[in-house]
């Protein structure tokens, strides 16, 4: 139902099906760095990917519990506020742009945050103009206020 039972998977539950739509189709191009997800999207017809948006859009969100530092918890909720609010609502809970970021495996975030910061994945350009200015112990502790989030 979309809820990740590891943490190298998201939990795609709830998230938008414009965002849904987008990202397979980037596997599927080979456009996102992956290394599973690309050799299954390409064996999905666009009727298929849209139906499989539709119906997790419509399932509930659920985070992942699991242990966070508390002093990174708070350091990254300002630099969240700071540079991320803008896209990532609500505390990362919500995003017309992309995934859901609250509760995700902090695993998961590590691998995507690698795949942007070494260029395998694009970044939007808003978001690299951020993330540029952030060195590596904002960047996990912004990691560490998503995964503390529920």
């Amino acid at each position: 139902n979309g809820v990740s039972a590891g943490p190298a998977s998201p939990t795609i539950a709830g998230i938008s099906e414009e965002f849904f739509v987008e990202t397979m189709m980037a596997f599927k191009a080979g456009k996102r760095h992956t290394t599973v997800m690309g050799r299954l999207a390409k064996g999905y017809t666009d009727d298929e990917i849209k139906a499989m948006a539709k119906y997790f859009a419509g399932k509930k969100y659920q985070g992942r519990v699991q242990k966070t530092d508390p002093a990174k918890v708070a350091k990254g909720k300002n630099l969240h506020k700071k540079n991320c609010e803008k896209c990532h609502e609500e505390g990362g809970r919500v995003s017309e742009d992309g995934g859901i970021l609250a509760g995700q495996w902090m695993t998961y975030l590590n691998y995507q945050m690698e795949d942007f910061t070494s260029g395998k994945t694009k970044m939007p350009e808003k978001m690299e103009k951020k993330v540029k200015a952030l060195n590596a112990a904002d960047i996990d502790a912004i990691i560490h206020y998503y995964g503390s989030q529920k």
